[in-house]
């Protein structure tokens, strides 16, 4: 008989059964993973189906109102409203584009659209225009042309506002996005230069801020010998009919049939004609805003070298500039002349070299919405400033640059000088006729309107480099003889000049970067020997004995990581206070490679600066300006008995500096004597973050982040 198995020998077999068979194994094993996987991938399929199915029932019962097929609520489809209403703006003198207005009001009813009739002069553009973007509403604006091609009383602010917002890089060039427009004109062709220039200005800035314009502009002639249909009324007509039949067939979501080839990316089509009739208006603007300098090197550039100024002129606008030469020294004719207009947008230009615009802080300050940082730090009162220059050349190429390098530069005084009296005149009127544009605008308090009239601050900060002026000092000796406080900046490439200055109110140096590497890649300064000239420029500033400021502008990624060096700089000079900002973003410029992405946050800053704080044992924070993106940074001898004087005894600084004069020069003063106490909202760390608690705070609806100084 066999002998039993054991149970080793039976685990050997049954081992050997499986390996026998194993491809019986391998091929079953196959056939489950196999049947799994295609089940999962029908199951998903089902539930993708499914989902595809449903959504499509619900967009049906959507559309039909009948019963939802998941909530099983009766759910009515709102039809979808392509007109809201339409707003119509007029801008009269005489009445006639009022009663055009009430016409077209009239007829918009009959059809069955809600309208509105709106006075320029009684709607803010800064508060509301941009809520037109959202709103569904159409826009009209019935504009006339008055004297000399200026608008009419009632649309001036209007129209200013408008200008000035579409060169503004703080709106942006999409601010009106959205905004869906049409434009009729009132003028007469017996005015050639002028005829209807209110209405093309109106559109072209509308369209730069990318509103969508609905149709073509029309234009009425009051003269009946060249008006198109016999009369401005006829004219009238004739457009309105075009519009009325536009606007019904936009409620109804018609959209303008197009080829493709000459539609802007999100607005209405355009015929080639009405194409080219707008690249026309708008071409300066757009070259102005898009073609800044490349590089140092030879591609296209905006830029402008002084060996370049005669070309750039002459191709620009065919403006002749001569060249003179006086013994060793070169002189051209002038800087500029008045058709170099479309280079400095919003300036109004002085003789051949100088300039003046009024700042947006003044307009606020009008307005009771906030001073600029300098009424937070030095008790300034920003709708009494003039912000104006002697020289709109500069010896730097600044990366940050604000103007968007639309001024020449160059290295020495080259041009044909003007008197400083002739300058501070042509200033202060031209700064007052600005104001003067403010008078019965919605917001503006009547009190600081007539302040706002008497110029008591000048900052020489508008662009350029003041100090290149040769008549400098007597410009600002006219100043102080008007008792008009100075504050002037320069960037430290002029040290001696800066010795030879005479006592200003509060004297800048902008130090831009802390060694000559990062100096050289933000600054681009035109001098070879520009750090020497920059250290001896901090060394000159620290020789003063009145006010002294070092403003230091932080590019994220850029210079922001150099403390040490900057604590180094600082005793170099020794200033009296160091302003910290974050570097303001000027819009998409070939000129540098400067992106949001560079502007630092305000915790940013304020984290920056008390760290370079903790650096200097004489110095502490003492104020910020949270909206300006700036803090100061102040010398400890403005603290006195724990409260800080960083503000400025105005009237106590002009009786020093007239004193001195009288002495010829023997009484001298300090910034110790004319300092004046700061209120606590001004202080760092205060609720108030730097804003005034007599004015209201307001806030601008804009779709770019906002970290904008002065």
């Amino acid at each position: 008989p066999a002998a039993p198995q054991t149970g080793s020998s039976l685990s050997e077999n049954y081992l050997a059964l499986l390996w026998h068979h194993r491809l019986y194994l391998y091929a079953a094993a196959a056939l489950v993973v196999g049947l799994w996987v295609s089940l999962k991938v029908a199951l998903n399929l089902r539930y993708k189906i499914l989902g595809m199915f449903n959504f499509s029932l619900r967009l049906c019962f959507q559309k039909s109102g009948e019963k939802d097929a998941v909530s099983g609520a009766i759910k009515q489809e709102e039809p979808e409203v392509h007109v809201s209403g339409v707003k119509i703006f007029y801008g009269s003198q005489t009445g006639t584009a009022k009663g055009f207005a009430k016409v077209l009001s009239e007829e918009l009813k009959a059809l069955g659209f809600p309208a509105e009739v709106i006075d320029m002069k009684d709607y803010d553009p800064d508060d509301r225009l941009a809520d037109e973007c959202v709103s569904g509403s159409v826009c009209v604006f019935l504009v006339a042309t008055y004297t000399d091609g200026q608008p009419t009383e009632s649309a001036e602010w209007f129209c200013k506002w408008l200008e000035d917002a579409s060169t503004d890089f703080r709106y942006g060039r999409t601010y009106l996005k959205g905004l869906r427009y049409a434009v009729f004109g009132l003028g007469n062709s017996v005015y050639v230069g002028h005829y209807n220039t209110v209405c093309k200005n109106v559109d072209k800035w509308l369209w730069m801020l990318s509103a969508k314009r609905l149709m073509t502009r029309g234009e009425g002639d009051c003269n009946v010998v060249k008006s198109r249909h016999g009369s401005v009324q006829a004219d009238f007509q004739a457009w309105k009919g075009k519009f009325l039949s536009r606007l019904q067939a936009l409620a109804t979501g018609e959209k303008k049939t197009c080829s493709g080839k000459n539609c802007k990316t999100g607005s209405s089509c355009k015929s080639k004609k009405e194409e080219e009739e707008a690249s026309k208006e708008t071409g300066s603007e757009v070259r102005r805003r898009e073609e800044d300098e490349s590089d140092l090197t030879g591609e296209k550039r905006s830029v402008v070298d002084l060996e370049d100024l005669g070309n750039l002129m002459k191709n620009a606008k065919k403006a002749k500039v001569r060249i003179q030469s006086a013994e060793s020294l070169c002189f051209v004719r002038v800087l500029f002349t008045s058709s170099s207009l479309s280079f400095f947008p919003g300036y109004k230009l002085i003789g051949s070299h100088s300039g003046v615009k009024l700042c947006r802080w003044t307009k606020s300050m009008l307005r009771g919405r906030g001073g600029c940082y300098k009424h937070t730090f030095y008790g300034i009162e920003s709708h009494r400033c003039m912000e104006t220059t002697p020289s709109l050349a500069c010896a730097n190429k600044c990366v940050f640059c604000w103007r968007h390098h639309t001024n020449p530069v160059g290295t020495e005084w080259r041009w044909k000088m003007d008197p400083a009296e002739k300058i501070l005149q042509d200033a202060l009127e031209k700064h007052q006729d600005m104001i003067r544009q403010f008078r019965g605008v919605p917001g503006v308090k009547p009190e600081r309107y007539e302040e706002g009239l008497a110029v008591k601050h000048c900052a020489l900060s508008l662009v350029g480099e003041p100090i290149m002026y040769p008549e400098i000092n007597a410009f600002i000796r006219l100043l102080h003889s008007r008792r008009i406080s100075s504050f002037l900046v320069t960037n430290a490439q002029f040290p001696e000049e800066i010795r030879s200055l005479e006592p200003v109110t509060q004297l800048y140096v902008s130090v831009d970067a802390s060694t000559k590497e990062s100096l050289k890649k933000i600054d681009r300064p035109l001098f070879k020997d520009f750090w020497p000239r920059f250290l001896d420029s901090l060394k000159a500033l620290g020789e003063k004995r009145q006010r002294t400021v070092y403003r230091l502008t932080l590019v994220k990624a850029w210079n922001v990581e150099e403390m040490q060096a900057y604590a180094e700089l600082i005793a170099l000079g020794q200033p009296d206070f160091i302003e910290v900002k974050g570097v303001t973003y000027c819009g998409e410029s070939s000129a540098s490679t400067l992106t949001m992405a560079n502007v630092p946050w305000h915790q940013e800053v304020v984290a920056f600066v008390q760290q370079l704080a903790a650096m200097l044992p004489e110095y502490e924070v003492a104020c910020e300006h949270e909206h300006s993106n700036c803090l100061l940074i102040a010398h400890k001898k403005f603290k006195l008995d724990g409260d800080w004087w960083t503000w400025i005894d105005y009237e106590r600084f002009q009786d020093l500096v007239q004193a001195q004069q009288d002495s010829g020069g023997r009484q001298t003063f300090s910034a110790l004597d004319y300092m004046a106490r700061t209120p606590s909202w001004a202080l760092f760390g205060a609720r108030e973050q730097g804003f005034d608690p007599a004015d209201t705070r307001f806030q601008r609806r804009n779709k770019t982040k906002d970290i904008s100084g002065c």
